[in-house]
């Protein structure tokens, strides 16, 4: 369990955090989103205990991280996939690793395997690789100690989307077998499909916390039908407003009144759901206007 209480981090004249507190339980994925310069990573920093806190306090299963004992073996973090020896191989970065945690040699290839760097891969520098390479050796290393809390700052940077996938399915695997992962990314989609719970920060402060159905429980509603225009209409006669979304519609209705409003004009639906990446940015956005760094007004041009 991570815990963070009444946390505050100040660097001269800018208040980085304000005065916030939230937990992260385990068997649960705990999603952290914000805009650049919300305090996400300065947050993480302090629980890894890399930054002092100027007021409040931080744990990781119950104590301070640096009172913890051989702590890679009780937390994975990685907070900075690029800042690797880029004169080491992937290999010989985890060697140390697994040196310093008193680790077998083994557990290197087993770490390796699981996130799928070749042989020929684990031989070359760090300075030779990609960022979706050096982000899989950094998810290898967080993992390397078989901790039960991660704290991972944008881990999906730089993969593709088989990797993303990959990525996904790797922790959700973790979090279902009672771990605790503290995930700040800002593919919000991804976020949307695996997180359990959503904590939301701007200008330093938590602007929205609670589950992913607590907070998404007003988002909109995206419908698909075959007949794309028969829908439409269908929405139309029964007084409720949609806009194009994908291959579908998207309206503030409820699924309950779609689903109606389309049975009542006989029109088949193919997909009907509530609107949940669009519905997570938006949600996003509206919480976040006042802390974005690029606000679009109306009358912009895209």
């Amino acid at each position: 369990m991570i815990t963070v209480e009444h946390l505050s981090k100040t660097y001269g004249d800018v208040r980085a955090v304000d005065d916030i507190t939230f937990s992260c339980r385990p068997g649960a994925v705990t999603g952290f989103l914000g805009p650049n310069g919300a305090g996400k990573s300065t947050t993480m920093r302090v629980i890894a205990g890399l930054t002092p806190a100027t007021a409040g306090s931080t744990a990781v299963a119950g104590v301070r991280y640096h009172d913890i004992p051989n702590p890679g073996t009780q937390v994975g973090v990685l907070l900075d996939a690029s800042a690797q020896h880029v004169g080491r191989t992937g290999r010989e970065i985890l060697a140390l690793g697994a040196t310093t945690m008193g680790l077998p040699m083994s557990r290197v290839e087993e770490m390796l395997e699981l996130v799928s760097l070749t042989p020929s891969e684990a031989k070359r520098r760090v300075g030779d690789y990609s960022l979706g390479m050096r982000q899989r050796l950094g998810i290898a290393h967080a993992l390397l100690g078989d901790p039960k809390i991660l704290i991972l700052d944008e881990p999906a940077n730089g993969l593709d989307p088989a990797g993303i996938h990959w990525m996904r399915s790797l922790l959700r695997t973790y979090a279902d077998r009672g771990g605790t992962i503290l995930l700040s990314s800002h593919l919000l989609h991804e976020v949307q499909i695996i997180a359990d719970e959503i904590i939301v920060i701007g200008n330093g402060r938590i602007v929205a916390q609670g589950t992913k159905a607590e907070l998404l429980q007003s988002a909109d509603t995206f419908v698909q039908a075959a007949d794309a225009s028969a829908l439409a209409n269908a929405l139309t006669s029964a007084g409720i407003a949609s806009t194009p979304s994908r291959d579908g519609l998207t309206t503030e209705a409820s699924p309950e009144q779609v689903g109606k409003a389309a049975a009542a004009a006989g029109v088949a639906l193919i997909e009907l759901r509530p609107a949940d990446g669009a519905g997570l940015e938006e949600m996003f956005l509206q919480l976040t206007t006042q802390s974005q760094r690029d606000v679009i007004t109306e009358g912009d041009q895209a």
